[in-house]
């Protein structure tokens, strides 16, 4: 019965915590969050960032797990038919262009990294002789190996995924919808880093935001609880962890509200 009755709270606080919200009123709406963090450390729902999305709360250096792995799963069932034909989202077809433009259209191993339903290994099967799909939430990995795109496929957070692998290293290594979820790219990049081999791509998009949203940060969180990044940020995370940007390309990332979500396409190789 204590939990049933835990489990109420935590629901009747996050509604409340949205309404207020969605109402205008983030004074009280971080007040109610608050409770919702205190209830749940986990943070399931994304306090964190809806705090952060308001300024009302310090920018995080990532989305909570609990909250990207139940925002996911939540969504499997409709996910892709949601993020490409109501959202426009099409950066994988986008980052095949890219690949076909710079003439790399070969690869041995790659690895997509936060894979879900598998619309990066689709758009690029052809392509890699060995595809190996992570992502963190269990319901998109299932829909994925239904899907039969992939070689391997793994229930794990990416860069949990890459600082335990022992397998063989990859020469092409697909992030295309990662960075929203992430603050601090320094562990990412580090982590893949160790996996890629000399020359290898590593391919991800990133959402931006004016200079000014920034306030002097790297990154913050956007007003649809996602996380962007400063170009600058991008390339210094980048170089620091032995990788050469090849391109950098304005995109839309998808849209939001009927408003598209200015983003980049990057392209980096290892050293």
């Amino acid at each position: 019965m204590a939990k049933k009755t835990d489990d109420d709270a935590l629901a009747d606080a996050y509604n409340r915590a949205l309404a207020l919200e969605k109402a205008g009123d983030f004074d009280a709406a971080a007040e109610a969050y608050t409770l919702v963090l205190a209830l749940d450390p986990d943070d399931h729902g994304g306090a964190c960032v809806r705090l952060a999305s308001m300024k009302r709360g310090s920018v995080p250096k990532r989305a909570p797990e609990a909250y990207v792995a139940t925002l996911f799963d939540q969504h499997a069932d409709v996910f892709d038919k949601v993020l490409v034909e109501d959202l426009g989202y099409h950066v994988p077809m986008l980052l095949r262009q890219r690949l076909i433009e710079l003439g790399e259209t070969s690869f041995e191993r790659m690895l997509d990294l936060g894979c879900g339903t598998g619309l990066t290994g689709g758009a690029l099967e052809d392509m890699a002789d060995d595809a190996t799909g992570v992502d963190l939430a269990e319901n998109m990995v299932e829909i994925a190996h239904e899907k039969g795109l992939y070689d391997t496929l793994y229930v794990a957070d990416a860069i949990d995924y890459l600082e335990d692998n022992d397998d063989d290293p990859f020469d092409l290594i697909a992030a295309t919808d990662v960075l929203p979820y992430l603050g601090a790219l320094e562990p990412l990049f580090a982590a893949t880093a160790k996996n890629a081999l000399p020359g290898a791509l590593l391919c991800f998009s990133s959402e931006s935001l004016p200079d000014a949203d920034f306030e002097g940060r790297p990154y913050t969180v956007g007003r649809y609880q996602r996380f962007a990044h400063t170009e600058a940020y991008v390339r210094e995370a980048l170089e620091a962890n032995g990788f050469a940007v090849v391109e950098v390309t304005n995109i839309v990332v998808r849209h939001e509200q009927g408003l598209p979500i200015a983003g980049h396409l990057y392209v980096a190789r290892k050293g």
